[in-house]
């Protein structure tokens, strides 16, 4: 069973971007490798993953994220704050390190 994925990406200067995806790790690989210049998050070099949240359906997904959306931007750091204290980039948890796919381990 596919799960989908809410997720926050931010930056040095705190600023926020929401998505939803239902594969997490190539949606990071995709916000990192900046297949769109001048989208939000290659703009502002959006590529922390400071919140996910997993939810079974698509509807449930997309749902949160029109939610999380929805809210003041001070509700969004106490929930990232909640769940993920020191902003870690939670990254780290979903993509393989960058020389892991060269060395083929």
């Amino acid at each position: 069973m596919k799960d989908y994925s809410v997720y926050i990406l931010s930056n040095s200067a705190a600023i926020l971007y929401i998505g939803i995806t239902s594969d997490l790790t190539n949606r990071l690989a995709q916000h990192r490798d900046h297949p769109d210049p001048d989208g939000f998050a290659s703009r502002y070099n959006l590529h922390r993953l400071v919140f996910v949240e997993t939810y079974p359906t698509a509807h449930q997904a997309i749902a949160r994220e029109k939610q999380l959306k929805g809210w003041t931007r001070a509700k969004k750091l106490t929930l990232i704050r909640a769940q993920n204290p020191e902003w870690r980039d939670l990254s780290v948890d979903y993509m393989p390190p960058p020389n892991s796919i060269l060395s083929g381990s």
